[in-house]
């Protein structure tokens, strides 16, 4: 099994040959409540994820408690309200406790579980639960000596790219690489939340797959799942998306995708597989139903032996059962061998040559 191409998050194979793999991210939607989370990742597995995934994180890690100018929020930014980036990620940190929770309650829903960390020590914590993969956030792919710890772990990489210049994948993966790990899946991102449904630009999937040579994928943070849909279409291996029970409000409710929606996106994306096909350029079991419908040359009028075979006396039509419409020039102005009435297929053999 080449490990560029395909390699297993947990017992989920993942490969450019396999089912594209749907990840739910419970993200801030869990509201710090292991009860909620509970039900969260039933529902999740009910509706059609293959994996779950979360953050660990504290504020600690991510910023600092500074009223400073610099960590103020934007008040029109959709977290505005919550004015600092402490008080924002406070509310919505998962800890180690409740990390390790949350991973050992999957294990017991059987559905495998991966985290996204930010910073060293995290993986480090991470390693010790069998964390089956580690997501590298759009905002840490400059964060080289997280990534350097990750890919030494030699499990599967996942780089989400919404703040990604070229030079920022070419470094990551690089870097990567170094550790001889080749397990990379890229994410096509768009880091708006919610984010507009015109700057998807799912076409870069198929650059993505050609120019790194990897597994792609996408981070969907639309309003609905068009785009998810249209990137599997592209070839993405990998679907992450927010996930949210009905009538939970979190810091990320507002772009997160309800249960029936996630479902409608998981049968959408299994039907757009099966659209896909093999790529083989061949008539489909059910159009051969149909292939009668093509047409072949017969007898419009009637002919007598020695007559002339002309556009009056013969017509392409449907079905398929006579002469091949590739011979209508050849038979014209040929005598026929013998007689032949409406409606009865020409063949070669009532034609004289001369």
């Amino acid at each position: 099994m080449n490990e560029q191409y395909n390699f297993k998050i947990g017992k989920k194979l993942i490969g450019r040959n396999n089912k594209c793999i749907v990840v739910a991210e419970i993200s801030a939607n869990h509201n710090n409540n292991f009860h909620l989370i509970k039900k969260i990742i039933r529902s999740a597995k009910n509706n059609g994820a293959d994996l779950i995934k979360i953050q660990t994180y504290t504020a600690e890690i991510l910023t600092i408690k500074s009223k400073k100018k610099d960590f103020l929020i934007k008040k029109e930014n959709p977290w505005g309200k919550n004015k600092y980036l402490w008080n924002l990620y406070k509310k919505a940190e998962t800890t180690n406790n409740l990390t390790k929770k949350i991973f050992n309650y999957c294990r017991s829903q059987k559905i495998e579980v991966f985290s996204s960390p930010f910073d060293v020590e995290t993986i480090d914590f991470l390693e010790e639960l069998n964390c089956p993969a580690y997501k590298i956030a759009s905002p840490e792919i400059t964060h080289i000596p997280l990534i350097e710890r990750a890919a030494k772990t030699k499990k599967p990489i996942i780089l989400s790219l919404g703040l990604a210049n070229v030079s920022d994948i070419d470094l990551a993966i690089k870097t990567i690489k170094k550790t001889g790990n080749k397990k990379i899946i890229l994410l096509q991102c768009v880091s708006s939340y919610p984010a507009p449904t015109d700057e998807q630009n799912i076409k870069s999937i198929n650059t993505l797959q050609k120019k790194y040579n990897i597994i792609p994928g996408l981070s969907d943070h639309t309003i609905g799942f068009i785009a998810s849909v249209s990137a599997v279409a592209r070839g993405a291996k990998l679907i992450e998306k927010h996930f949210n029970i009905k009538n939970n409000k979190s810091i990320d409710s507002f772009f997160s995708t309800n249960e029936k929606e996630f479902s409608q996106m998981v049968d959408n994306i299994r039907l757009a597989e099966k659209s896909l096909g093999s790529g083989k350029l061949k008539i489909s079991k059910s159009s051969k139903k149909n292939f009668s419908s093509r047409r072949s040359i017969y007898v419009s009028r009637l002919i007598n032996k020695g007559d002339l075979i002309t556009k009056q006396n013969i017509k392409i039509v449907r079905p398929h059962f006579g002469l091949h419409p590739k011979y209508y020039k050849f038979v014209l102005n040929k005598k026929s061998k013998k007689k032949l009435q409406v409606g009865e297929r020409l063949k070669l053999d009532y034609v004289r040559k001369k």
